[in-house]
C-alpha cells in the first residue's frame, strides 16, 4: 500500500499531500458531520498533522470551529469539506482527512461506522444497499 497520497477540493484551489499511511477509516454519522458534508455520513481517515502539507496559494482554506475544541477546514471557493481535528481529543496531534477529496486511489484494510445512534432516520445500513441501474 502506498504511503504518499494527494487530494484537492472540488474547485482545485486547495490541494494537499500526505506522506504516511492513512489510518482509522471511519464513516461518521454524527449530526455535525452530516451537516458539514450535506450527506448521510462523512468518511474520514486520520494522519499525524505533521504528515499533511497543504497548498493554498489563493488563501481559500478556511476553518470553522464547530465546537470549542473541534475545527473543520473547508475551501471557501467551492465549499468542499477537507479536514477536521479535535484539539482535546485522544489524538490531538492528528488530523482527519475527508476521503472523498483524495485524488490518489486508496483501499482501506478496515472501515467502521461511528455515531450510528445519530444516523439519519432515513438511512438503512446493511449489505443490501440499493445499486444504481
Amino acid at each position: 500500500m502506498t504511503s504518499d497520497f494527494h487530494g484537492s477540493c472540488l474547485c482545485g484551489a486547495v490541494s494537499y499531500r500526505i506522506n504516511t499511511p492513512l489510518k482509522a477509516v471511519t464513516h461518521c454519522h454524527c449530526s455535525q458531520c452530516r451537516k458539514a458534508h450535506g450527506a448521510a455520513f462523512a468518511t474520514y481517515a486520520s494522519v499525524p498533522a505533521a504528515a499533511l502539507s497543504c497548498s493554498d496559494p489563493q488563501g481559500m482554506l478556511q476553518v470553522f470551529k464547530s465546537s470549542p475544541t473541534v475545527s473543520r477546514s473547508f475551501c471557501s471557493g467551492c465549499g468542499a469539506s477537507l479536514f477536521w481535528a479535535n484539539a482535546s481529543g485522544e489524538y490531538p496531534d492528528w488530523i482527519s482527512v475527508a476521503l472523498g477529496t483524495l485524488d490518489t486511489p486508496f483501499e482501506p484494510a478496515r472501515q467502521k461506522h461511528v455515531h450510528v445512534q445519530s444516523k439519519a432516520c432515513w438511512l438503512v445500513i446493511g449489505d443490501t444497499w440499493p445499486q444504481h441501474q
